[in-house]
């Protein structure tokens, strides 16, 4: 099972601002914990919207808007992408990830499970996603 923890933005990420040694120090103890226990697939932080865009879609028809974006609590700052055996034991590592606010702030990190393609009924779509090698498939 994987598992994205996913950490929220807020007004000091989205202004550039960089994490001090401390909470660097604090978020690589942890990553090291999660690489140690054979968990660890992938993570990273994320620049400001300023620097991003989204597509929006709409009519058949797409346009792109350029950040920033104001609504900072709907926004990614970074992500760690993780693959454990339960629930349970996804919970027990996210309870774990040390606060990402800067300056010790209120903060929040979003857990969402990933969609195998087991999840998914057989078919020539699921086959090529696997062919691939995406969505959880293991060459």
């Amino acid at each position: 099972m994987r598992f994205m923890i996913i950490v929220k933005a807020t007004k000091e990420s989205e202004a550039g601002v960089m994490p001090d040694e401390s909470l660097l120090a604090e978020m690589a103890t942890y990553h090291e914990e999660l690489a140690k226990a054979g968990v660890l697939l992938d993570g990273s932080g994320l620049q400001p919207s300023s620097k991003g865009w989204r597509v929006r879609y709409s009519g058949g028809r797409t346009s792109v808007i350029d950040g920033p974006f104001t609504e900072t609590k709907e926004l990614v700052a970074g992500y760690t992408i993780i693959q454990v055996k339960s629930r349970e034991e996804a919970l027990k590592w996210t309870r774990r990830f040390p606060n990402p606010a800067i300056g010790g702030k209120d903060g929040e990190i979003e857990v969402r499970q990933f969609f195998e393609l087991e999840d998914f009924g057989p078919s020539e779509a699921v086959d090529r996603f696997r062919e691939m090698g995406v969505g959880g498939a293991k060459n």
